[in-house]
């Protein structure tokens, strides 16, 4: 049987499911936020400072300013870029392999990040990723002007549409509950993955739920034995 795919396209979030960054992010965290006078997370608490924009993190984690959590992503992101965007990064296993066979099965991918932009081309070229994806879209470097996930939804399926993809049977693959609010707001399922970063609630709306890249994988792939 052919490989095929239920869904037209498929878009990705980055952070806790593609990618696994935390190590490098607890760093830079912990270095900014001493900097600035802040407790340190700990790794535990990293569910918080994952998935939502840093600069709404660090007002919200940290009872920043609007003007401090400005001058604290200023100084997190010159640490990354200081670091190299891909530093302490790995990939979840499998996930290489679901992202490639996808796009054997002619299914066109794009990513749709929270993370800036540049760090996600970063990601996607150095994991060898970007050939397999049609829309490459994070956050503005500003991480405000283009940065909810609502929004960066809407943005990955008009560059997708803008590139001739039929956008009509599309699916968001993600870990926290902004996924879940960001598909919904564009009438987008989701599948929710289990080993990135979300707490188990916040799979609430979700159209599925994962364990496993194997399970990922049935999913998306049909007739894929």
């Amino acid at each position: 049987m052919p490989v095929r795919s239920p869904f037209s396209c498929v878009l990705w979030d980055v952070d806790g499911t593609l990618v696994d960054a935390s190590d490098g992010i607890l760093r830079r965290l912990t270095i900014t936020l001493e900097h600035f006078g802040r407790p340190a997370p700990t790794r535990a608490e990293l569910v918080h400072w994952i998935g939502p924009p840093m600069y709404e993190s660090f007002q919200v984690n940290v009872g920043m300013t609007p003007a401090q959590a400005t001058e604290a992503v200023a100084f997190y992101r010159r640490l990354g870029k200081a670091d190299g965007y891909t530093a302490d990064a790995r990939l979840y296993p499998g996930m290489d392999g679901i992202v490639a066979d996808l796009a054997a099965a002619g299914v066109p991918q794009g990513t749709a990040s929270s993370k800036p932009e540049v760090q996600v081309d970063a990601l996607m070229d150095h994991f060898g990723l970007a050939p397999h994806l049609t829309a490459i879209v994070g956050a503005t470097p500003d991480e405000r002007t283009l940065a909810g996930k609502t929004e960066i939804v809407a943005e990955a399926l008009r560059r997708l549409r803008a590139a001739g993809v039929d956008t009509g049977r599309p699916v968001l693959v993600g870990d926290r509950h902004h996924d879940v609010e960001g598909g919904s707001a564009n009438g987008v399922a989701v599948v929710f993955v289990r080993w990135g970063f979300g707490w188990p609630h916040e799979s609430e709306g979700a159209q599925a739920v994962v364990d496993t890249p194997d399970d990922l994988r049935k999913l998306l792939l049909v007739g894929d034995d």
